[in-house]
């Protein structure tokens, strides 16, 4: 498969979510919750605040590979854990 430039970063990002999708599924199977109102006040459940996790960790990566170019990349991780543990606590 010419066409794709498969590399072990994006092997493991993909493993990463497909990781995450089938825990958040398990949980929800042994661990129902009710939805919850956070700062946004809307109604989120585990899956929901994932979802806000990693379309915002998108863009905090979009923005810093703009702004301060591929070399400092690791930081934007810190940033995007960060905000992960921010989302689910207030979320």
């Amino acid at each position: 498969m010419a066409w794709m430039a498969w590399t072990w970063p994006t092997a493991i990002f993909f493993m990463v979510i497909a990781a995450l999708l089938a825990i958040f599924t398990i949980l929800a199977i042994k661990f129902p919750e009710t939805p919850r109102r956070g700062v946004l006040r809307i109604e989120t459940t585990r899956g929901d605040r994932l979802f806000i996790t990693l379309l915002g960790s998108a863009f905090i990566n979009l923005a810093w590979l703009g702004i301060m170019g591929p070399g400092t990349q690791p930081w934007a991780l810190a940033v995007c854990l960060a905000y992960a543990a921010a989302v689910f606590r207030w979320v």
